[in-house]
Parts: structure tokens; sequence; C-alpha cells
């Protein structure tokens, strides 16, 4: 028997992840190829597009070839974004894509703009934000400025998710989330293009054509089918960022709603009724016509558990779960500021540095292993405390990500939040929301609570609470304290 299912693909930091489900949920199968970030100078991260489609191309071969007697009724896609991809009149890209917030060249650009866009608050009142090194405007400028002769060439600017929608079905689009984070070019109450700002900065570039995520954006190509398998005609939503369709994944688009997503970079999605703007914060529009978000992202969270990883010889990770369970709360007495690649929210700053306090000779693997997993959750708490202060409404938590296999790190963080976490029984992420968004296309009687109900709630354990209520104040006190100190080393780093 033939089974319908929808093919659901994101591009990743450090990875492209690719699903084919059924209309009930089923993951029939999956796949995975691994990538990196290139880190040509200090501060900066850039990624060949080419790997994008040319993953995109043997995911969806493989999976087809895996998945037996299926029938594919529609293609949903997402990806890390916010980035710039500036491609020529031909479709050929001029450059390496400037990721997202770790991509951290446009400071200079950041500055002029906020002083020529009326300043911070004006900015944020319009736009959501304040500029800062996750909005696009001031890549563009950078372009602009250093590449002037690659920016007189660019006539469209892609993310992953709408370079992959290009590929697939030759329209030129892009999802009103993704656009909210083009700061400053989109206004989040019109819920369109700021086209005072938006054509000065974007220049030679034509902006693309808006929809939502879950809207259908074309269908797959002749030249699209050849390459990939898929059958001709059938839909291709517009797609959206990563976080945004992990909170799909997990049923968090509703107001009050916090999604907490564990991955190379820890983001934080809160739901909320009316477009918000708070300082240190980015208000965006949601993955839903109608729905606002205050989101939050750290530079840095599994990638630092990463980096520990290869400095100890490639260990396996249940392994180094073990000896951080096993160092217990507190880490022995280690403290860890995770600025590893400067800092987004709250602190928006770039020249922040990863910082480890308490070191001795006796302290091992785990307690280092232990207290990374700490300084991200004591990041998260940064965060939420930042968006409740800002108008935000945090009253169910979920997590999603590769990062909560094992519940270690997940409940180190349900610990120093004080609050209730739900584990769904899917993990897998955004290629599942980007696969139930495609579905919802063709089929509006999907839900996703049925695909993906909760599987655990974590609840805080109130032994460890004081500790980590004294080791949180201490983490507020180090950034300040070693400030100078910080920046002072990352001004001669390269």
């Amino acid at each position: 028997m033939t089974r319908s299912v929808a093919l659901g693909l994101d591009i990743g930091t450090s990875s492209s992840k690719g699903v084919l489900v059924d209309r009930d949920g089923r993951i029939m199968c999956s796949a995975v190829r691994e990538h990196s970030v290139s880190r040509p100078r200090a501060g900066w991260a850039e990624m060949d597009a080419s790997l994008w489609w040319a993953e995109f191309v043997a995911i969806a071969r493989e999976l087809l070839a895996h998945a037996g007697d299926v029938e594919v009724i529609a293609v949903g896609v997402s990806g890390m974004g916010p980035c710039l991809l500036a491609v020529d009149d031909d479709g050929a890209p001029l450059r390496p894509a400037l990721l997202y917030g770790v991509d951290m060249r446009a400071r200079e650009q950041i500055a002029s703009m906020t002083h020529d866009y009326g300043g911070d608050e004006e900015i944020e009142r319009r736009t959501g934000a304040r500029l800062s090194t996750q909005a696009v405007g001031p890549k563009l400028r950078w372009m602009r400025e250093e590449e002037p002769e690659l920016f007189a060439r660019a006539r469209r600017m892609f993310m992953p998710s709408s370079w992959l929608v290009w590929n697939l079905t030759g329209e030129y689009v892009l999802d009103h989330h993704s656009a909210s984070q083009c700061w400053p070019l989109y206004d989040p109450v019109a819920e369109g293009w700021l086209r005072s700002w938006a054509s000065e900065i974007a220049g030679p570039i034509g902006l693309p054509e808006l929809k939502w995520p879950g809207d259908i954006a074309g269908v797959v190509t002749e030249r699209a089918a050849q390459e990939t398998g898929l059958p001709t005609g059938i839909p291709v939503i517009a797609g959206t960022i990563d976080a945004w369709s992990e909170a799909v994944s997990v049923d968090a688009q509703n107001t009050g709603d916090l999604m907490l997503m564990y991955g190379t970079t820890m983001f934080l999605v809160n739901t909320v009724g009316r477009a918000l703007a708070a300082p240190g914060l980015w208000g965006t529009a949601g993955a839903f016509r109608g729905t606002h978000s205050l989101a939050a992202g750290m530079a840095t969270s599994g990638a630092i558990t990463a980096w520990l990883r290869e400095l100890s010889g490639g260990t396996p990770y249940p392994e180094l779960l073990r000896e951080a369970a096993d160092s217990g709360p507190g880490a022995r007495g280690l403290l860890m500021l995770p600025y590893f690649a400067g800092e987004r929210t709250p602190i928006a700053d770039p020249d922040a540095r990863g910082t480890i306090f308490g070191l001795t000779v006796t302290h091992a693997r785990g307690d280092l292993y232990r207290a990374a997993l700490e300084a991200t959750a004591f990041g998260v708490r940064h965060n939420v405390e930042a968006m409740v202060e800002g108008g935000g409404l945090v009253q169910r938590i979920v997590a999603v990500g590769g990062g909560v296999q094992g519940e270690l790190w997940a409940q180190i963080v349900t610990d120093v939040l004080g609050r209730d976490q739900e584990v769904p029984t899917q993990t897998v992420g955004a290629s599942l929301g980007a696969a139930y968004l495609a579905t919802r296309a063709v089929d509006d009687s999907v839900s996703i609570r049925r695909w993906n109900p909760p599987r655990a709630t974590l609840r805080p354990n109130p032994r460890v609470r004081r500790l980590y209520d004294e080791r949180y104040a201490l983490y507020r006190q180090a950034y300040g304290d070693t400030v100078q100190v910080t920046h002072a080393l990352a001004s001669v780093q390269t």
C-alpha cells in the first residue's frame, strides 16, 4: 500500500537533517549530512551555499531510496538564520553566505546604521529590535562598504530555506518571520517591508515576495525533480528559520509558550500576544499569521561541548555526560561564562569571551563539561528574566533539539530556572516542523499535538535551588567584573 508522506529538511549550523513523515506523524526514515562553518577570521562565520543544495539533493535521494512504497505530497524546508546570501542576476552566489548572529564582522556598520536611522530606541520602535550581529541590514552595509564590486552585482538575497525554495521551484520568496529578522528592513506591525529603509539599504537587491512559513511558495520544477528524484509539480512551502520550525514541531507556538532549542547555539522563542520590542531581545513575527515572538539566542552552547569533546580526543558524548553527572551540581567549584564566540542576547557583546573561573589541577574533564552545561543554563535564565521584564509571558517551557537526549543538560536548565520543562516524544526538531507545515498546507486536518505529544515533564530539584541561585548571582557578577580584560584580549585576536 502506497503511503503519503511529506519531506522535511533543515539546514543547520553543523548538519543538514531530513525526514519523511506520513500523515499520522510517523517518521518513516531520516538522514543527516554533517558540515562545518568556515571561520576565516575571528568573529566571522560563513558557509558555501552550494553545500545547502548539494546536501538537500543527497538527503532527498537517500530518503526516497530507503522509504519503500511512498508518495511524496509536499516539501517543507527550514534553515539557520537570519543569514545573507547575495546572488547575481543569474542566481549565482557572489560569495559565501554570512551567517546569523555568530558572524560579528559588521560591528562598525551596526554603529553607523544606528546613528543614521535615529538611534536604538527609534529602530527598536519601528522594527522590533535594536541592531545587532543578528541583523541582516548591517551585513548588507558591510558588503556594500567592504566588497563594493560584489555588492553592485547583487540582485537577490537568500537564507538557507529560501535558497532551497528557489532551487526547487524557481520562486523568489521569503517568509514573514525570516524577513522580520532582516532588521531594519521589516515592519512587524504592518507585516511587510519597511520600504523607506529597505530599498535604501538593499540597494541593487530586489526584495523577495513575502509569504507565511506554511504558505505554498511554488511547485517542484522538472529540473529540480531530475536532480532530487522528487515528483514534478508537488507543492513546496516557503519555510522559515530553524528555531521557529523547531517551535512548530513541539506545538510551542501558542501565547505563553517558550521553546528552548538545544543545539550548536541555544535559541529561545516566547510566543506573545502582540508585537513587542524589548532591550537586548528580538521582537519578530511568529510562525503563523497574526502571531508574534520575543526571541533570544546565545552565540554558543552545544558548540562549547563539541569543542571540549574535540579537545578530549573525540570522547563519546554519553561518556562525557556520565562524567558531568558524576561531577555533580556546581561542577566542583567551577564557573564558566559561555561567551566563546561573543554573545548575542541579552548582553549583545561581540567582544565578550569565554571564561572559566575556579580552575585547579584537581579538576577533571567531567567538571569542565558540567561547568559548560551549567553555563548554558545560567545564560538561559538570564534571557528568560529579560523576556519577562520585556513583557513576555512564560507559562509553558518545551525542550527540543539534539542536546535534549540523555536529559542531563535539560534537567540542569530546569534546576537553574526553577521551572518545569516539557520534553516531547520527538526531539528531531526543525525538519519535523517543516514536514508538518508542508503536510498542513495540503491537509489542514493534521495536528502537531497528535504528531508529537509530550513524553515527560522535568521538574526542578529543590535540593539544588539554593546552590544554583548563588552560582547564578556569581555568573551575573562575573561578566561585569571581567569585561575590560576580555575586551582587551578580543582586540588582539584575529
